[in-house]
């Protein structure tokens, strides 16, 4: 089915304290996804880049006590949620395009609007399930989760007026291989859906996959897929900052995201944490542009 695909770039960096990410919207396009998904078929909106406050080298690489950038992160995110807003009004099919993960917060925020019961997937090596007082280091890509499923700082939870986004019981987490002690118990207590890579290998990403939408299938009426590239293998995504050894294969996310793209479930994404300033060639941002093909219905044959 053709869709009306919009590109919004989020070049957002204050989520985390790697200089770079700020280039992944631009490094993605400059990988030919615009040529490659109007190859497919689908119109192809690109709405250019959420203008980024000045970032302060000084004081982004600075100890912070608390959360880093709270002020940034906060206004971006009510500006990406607006954004992402007139893209469903508009009868788009958002795709955001990182930037940090923390800009889930706002496109999350957004589609949970539009939506009774909102599933979410995250595909990733971290469960960003931490909250202020249990993060390491105070970085909110860590933190977004755990926010929109109704836990953290305030303003950042009601974000939009309402809280949660999502329920833990809608939540599917994929990849997982790096969770801080905090983030097994809360996903222990609330039974969150959960495949570790020790689960992709025991039973294979096709079952992992399969299980997932047969979970979400009746228990949502929209599903947003949240897919950072750390999930992939550093082997993969090099250009990436919070690498993890022993991840996802190129392959197995192909046929990750060609299952899903079956599967009708998904309605927005987002697609995230790729650092061209940590890249070797653009390779990481290429390998983002051929996940989204096969998500979109790229075929050999």
């Amino acid at each position: 089915m053709k869709k009306k695909i919009e590109l919004i770039g989020a070049p957002v960096a204050f989520g985390q304290q790697k200089l770079g990410v700020d280039f992944g919207p631009d490094a993605i396009r400059y990988a030919g996804v615009v040529e490659r998904l109007k190859r497919i078929g689908h119109e192809v909106i690109d709405s250019g880049n959420i203008a980024l406050p000045r970032l302060d080298i000084e004081r982004f690489q600075s100890d912070q006590s608390g959360l880093r950038n709270y002020e940034e992160i906060l206004a971006y995110n009510e500006e990406l949620r607006r954004r992402v807003s007139k893209s469903i009004e508009a009868g788009h099919f958002p795709v955001v395009l990182g930037g940090d993960h923390s800009l889930a917060i706002g496109s999350i925020s957004a589609v949970s609007q539009y939506y009774q019961s909102l599933g979410v997937i995250w595909y990733d090596a971290h469960g960003d399930l931490n909250i202020p007082e249990e993060s390491p280091s105070g970085n909110v890509h860590g933190m977004s989760l755990r926010v929109l499923a109704g836990e953290g700082n305030q303003q950042l939870v009601e974000l939009g007026g309402f809280t949660p986004k999502v329920t833990p019981d809608r939540i599917v987490l994929i990849g997982m291989r790096d969770l801080d002690y905090g983030e097994r118990a809360y996903i222990k207590k609330h039974h969150i859906k959960t495949y570790t890579m020790a689960d992709v290998d025991a039973l294979g990403i096709h079952q992992v996959i399969q299980e997932s939408i047969a979970y979400l299938k009746d228990r949502t009426d929209g599903v947003h897929l949240s897919l950072d590239v750390d999930a992939l293998d550093p082997h993969e995504t090099p250009g990436t900052g919070t690498k993890v050894s022993g991840g996802l294969t190129y392959r197995e996310s192909h046929f990750a995201l060609e299952l899903l793209q079956q599967s009708g479930l998904i309605t927005s994404m987002d697609l995230v944490e790729v650092n061209p300033l940590l890249d070797q060639g653009n390779h990481t941002a290429e390998q983002a542009v051929a996940l989204l093909g096969s998500f979109f219905g790229e075929t050999l044959l």
